[in-house]
């Protein structure tokens, strides 16, 4: 009897054991009652009876899945290899669990057939500018279907876009030809301004007296002391001044 009455207090034990569950603070469970939902069970402790319940807990924080890297044809017939990663969190427990079989799975192939169809309307110059525009797009499509199955879509990021090794050279030609462009305009900008600036210079030392003599001798002292430096005036300043006088008497 008392070997019997034993073996009840240890059966009753393992029952009350193995009925325990522990839901962290970042989780919560979904409970099925002979195959029916039945019940969502908050963080902390709670029971479960054996055999006839049966509990899955879901994590409810935000969860990353990646869009496997994946050849699209762009609308200007470019392809190119692009991969992303989908940053999502389940809202309703019971949806995402009775609703679809695997969420995770489910999500990240959506997401991939939603970026080929959203990359495969722009072009090549709009894929590699408007990344972000693009996560955006893909983002409000998946989330829209997804949302039936108790999950929200956070955000949804574009990681490498590859383009062919040969479209990538003739790139860099055009974008050392648009840098080479770009140099000679501000090159000629630069000529004119100067010019400008040497015309305004030589009308003022025009009417100036003694400016044209001042500016001859700061050119000779910036020449410096060095020997190997000769200076050569085929006539004075004032010899030419002399002859300018001339003329305009004439």
């Amino acid at each position: 009897m008392a070997i019997f009455l034993y073996v009840i207090i240890v059966l009753a034990l393992l029952i009350i054991f193995s009925s325990i569950r522990i839901i962290d603070q970042y989780e919560k469970g979904v409970v099925f009652t002979l195959g029916k939902f039945t019940s969502i069970r908050n963080p902390g402790l709670n029971f479960v009876v054996p055999i006839i319940q049966r509990m899955v807990v879901v994590d409810m924080r935000v969860r990353t899945t990646d869009i496997e890297k994946q050849q699209v044809m762009t609308k200007d017939n470019v392809p190119v290899d692009v991969n992303g990663v989908v940053f999502f969190k389940v809202n309703k427990v019971d949806d995402a669990i009775i609703k679809v079989q695997d969420y995770e799975y489910a999500i990240a192939q959506y997401s991939q057939t939603a970026l080929r169809d959203v990359i495969g309307g722009m072009t090549l110059d709009t894929v590699l500018v408007e990344r972000q525009q693009i996560g955006e797009e893909i983002r409000k499509i998946v989330d829209k279907e997804t949302d039936q199955w108790g999950l929200d879509v956070q955000v949804i990021k574009l990681q490498d876009i590859e383009v062919p090794d040969d479209l990538k050279r003739i790139m860099s030609r055009q974008a050392a030809a648009e840098r080479e462009k770009r140099a000679v305009v501000i090159k000629s900008e630069g000529d004119r301004d100067a010019a400008k600036n040497l015309a305004a210079a030589a009308s003022v030392m025009a009417k100036s007296r003694g400016a044209m003599q001042l500016r001859t001798l700061q050119t000779l002292d910036g020449l410096g002391p060095t020997a190997s430096n000769t200076v050569v005036m085929a006539l004075p300043v004032e010899v030419m001044e002399f002859l300018q006088k001339l003329a305009k008497k004439q």
